[in-house]
C-alpha cells in the first residue's frame, strides 16, 4: 500500500491512524459489490445455459415423441390394411362380418389420418379438451383398464419362492451338512 492511498490531512500530510477505518470499509463494500455483481453476472449466465439447455431438451423430445406418432399412425394404417384384407377373406363365409371389418378399417385409416397430420402437443391438448368434455368416459376406460390390468395380474402363475433352508446335503472337509424337517445335523 503506498501513501497515495491513506487520507491526507488539511496540510496533505499522510495520515494513516486517521479515516484509515473510512478507508477499510469502503474498500470492503467495493470489494463486496464487485463480488456480487460478479456472483450476479455468473448466476444468470448459469440460468441462462440451464434454460438454453432445457429448451434444447425439450425440443429434441418432442420431436422424437412426433416421430412416434408418425410411428404409430403407420402402424395403424397397417392394421387397417390387414383387417380389409381380412375382410376380403371372409367376404365368402361371412359378408356381415367382413362388412363389419371393413367399417372397422375405414375408422381405424381416419383415425392414422388424422393422428399423421398433428403433433404432439395437438394430441395433449385433444386429450385434455376430451377429459374436460367427458370425465366420466375418461375415468370409466381408466377404471377398466386397472381391472383388466388386475385380472391379468392375477392370473399369471406365481413362482414359488426358493426355500429358506437347503434340501440338498454339502460336503466341506470332512463332515457332511444335511438339512432335514427336524434340525440340522452334521455327520462323517
Amino acid at each position: 500500500m503506498s501513501n497515495q492511498d491513506f487520507p491526507r490531512g488539511a496540510a496533505g500530510n499522510v495520515r494513516p491512524h486517521e479515516g484509515a477505518s473510512e478507508w477499510t470499509t469502503k474498500a470492503a463494500k467495493d470489494a463486496l459489490s464487485r463480488a456480487s455483481a460478479f456472483a450476479e453476472d455468473a448466476g444468470g449466465k448459469v440460468k441462462q445455459a440451464a434454460s438454453d439447455t432445457a429448451a434444447t431438451l425439450t425440443g429434441e423430445v418432442k420431436e422424437i415423441l412426433n416421430r412416434q406418432v408418425g410411428g404409430g399412425a403407420d402402424m395403424l394404417g397397417n392394421v387397417a390394411r390387414s383387417v380389409r384384407r381380412a375382410a376380403e377373406d371372409i367376404e365368402r363365409d361371412s359378408p356381415q362380418i367382413a362388412d363389419l371389418a371393413r367399417t372397422l378399417a375405414t375408422r381405424v385409416d381416419g383415425y392414422a389420418h388424422d393422428l399423421r397430420d398433428q403433433s404432439v402437443e395437438q394430441i395433449w391438448q385433444t386429450t385434455k379438451d376430451f377429459t374436460r368434455r367427458q370425465p366420466a368416459v375418461v375415468f370409466g376406460l381408466a377404471a377398466l383398464a386397472g381391472f383388466f390390468a388386475l385380472r391379468i395380474v392375477k392370473s399369471s402363475p406365481s413362482v414359488p419362492a426358493p426355500p429358506i433352508q437347503p434340501s440338498h446335503s454339502y460336503r466341506s472337509g470332512g463332515g457332511a451338512y444335511r438339512s432335514g424337517g427336524g434340525g440340522i445335523s452334521y455327520g462323517s
